[in-house]
């Protein structure tokens, strides 16, 4: 006995992150339950850790998804900057980016895609997908059992490094999902000194190529990790490096958990639809190089690919590619070339010294709160040193 209602499906979204279920939403309103729409993730989505900071901007989430109470932990009024030496430069703006429960965040999305008559299974893994004609094969398993089943459009976003969709002729040249994959690694601790209301960030040759950070939670709980550059050599375990930081740093912490992984650090110009198959969030490399956000990126394009599916399906085959084409242009045009413009900067912005970060830090933070906006900080940090201006002039640019 199959446990899906059929083996025949207009469009197969893989993966249930912030993209694939935006993706699957979206494509279930756009259809009004008129097409087959099967969402599948080895695990539900919002009953395990996630591993993300949750911060995101305000204006950018309500932009894509109403904002509801249940899933904000928080409001965030800045950012403080500090430096190796931990002096302390402060970006401060109102209200500009919440505090999320991702967990909450993605069982209301995925409450959405069941209403929109999305057929969802949050207990099944894709093991893998062949182009067979014009369509897609999938073998599935759930509970033990394999089943086959076909689909019209596979969209993938299965996350960082995927492999769904490696060794396939028809994809070469696609986005694989492995542009500058990098290691971070966070703890949920306590005891932990910080404000409710800012993001902190830590730069310096601590925290090479990367930075570390501390996100509020609920007050006592804070999110606190680093992330290193993708070719940083481990002389340490990226582990002892996290608790390393919190003991010199924090001392009387108490570290209730400690959860790490490759992290999509990156962006790329190669396509993200072809052949039927459409690809967002991490598994496109759809992330700011520098700053590594990645919830709105995915939520925005996975709105995207699925407005592009829907052309697709709709459309007599003539202009399918020319779809597709679309759907990369289009997500370009809305970050991707703007991420292309930060990952140019990215090796200049990583050749800043500590010294260099601590004179800039320094001198903004005798400033008043006011004066201290994020252009001020961060040609500041260039101004310290003039050498990286000319390096980083694409990045100016931007």
């Amino acid at each position: 006995m199959s446990f899906f209602a059929s083996n025949q499906y207009d469009v197969v979204v893989c993966g249930a992150g912030p993209a694939g279920l935006m993706a699957a939403c979206t494509l279930g309103r756009l259809t009004s339950g008129a097409r087959r729409i099967l969402f599948l993730d080895r695990k539900e989505p919002w009953k395990e850790p996630i591993f993300c900071a949750e911060a995101v901007s305000t204006r950018r989430l309500s932009a894509l998804w109403p904002v509801d109470s249940s899933f904000v932990r928080g409001n965030l009024s800045g950012i403080y900057f500090t430096s190796p030496k931990r002096y302390r430069a402060e970006f401060y703006s109102k209200n500009c980016g919440l505090q999320l429960n991702r967990s909450i965040l993605h069982k209301n999305i995925a409450d959405e895609c069941v209403k929109a008559g999305v057929e969802c299974h949050f207990d099944t893994a894709v093991q893998k997908i062949e182009r067979v004609g014009d369509s897609w094969d999938l073998v599935v398993s759930r509970q033990g059992v394999e089943e086959k089943i076909h689909s019209t459009i596979i969209i993938d976003t299965t996350g960082p490094g995927a492999k769904l969709t490696r060794n396939i002729s028809c994809l070469e040249g696609m986005e694989d999902g492995a542009t500058d994959l990098e290691p971070a690694i966070f703890a949920v601790a306590e005891g932990i000194p910080h404000s409710r209301e800012h993001i902190e960030l830590f730069f310096g040759s601590e925290f090479k190529d990367g930075y570390g950070w501390i996100f509020p939670r609920d007050g006592k709980e804070v999110n606190i990790g680093l992330v290193l550059g993708k070719n940083v050599k481990n002389d340490i375990s990226l582990r002892q490096r996290l608790l390393d930081f919190i003991a010199k740093d924090y001392p009387g912490a108490t570290v209730k958990g400690i959860y790490g992984g490759k992290i999509a650090c990156g962006q790329s110009n190669k396509p993200i639809a072809k052949c039927g198959l459409f690809k967002a969030g991490d598994s496109a490399s759809c992330v700011n190089p520098i700053s590594r956000s990645g919830i709105t990126e995915s939520l925005l394009c996975g709105k995207i690919v699925a407005e592009a599916a829907f052309e697709w399906l709709n459309d007599s085959g003539a202009n399918r590619s020319a779809i597709e084409e679309n759907a990369t242009k289009r997500w370009m045009k809305e970050m991707g070339n703007s991420h292309m413009q930060i990952a140019r900067g990215k090796d200049g912005f990583n050749q800043i010294t500590d010294d260099q970060f601590d004179k800039a830090a320094l001198r903004l933070s005798k400033l008043p709160r006011e004066k201290q906006t994020i252009f001020r900080i961060f040609f500041n940090v260039l101004w310290a040193s003039p050498a990286l201006v000319w390096k980083m002039r694409s990045f100016l640019h931007w």
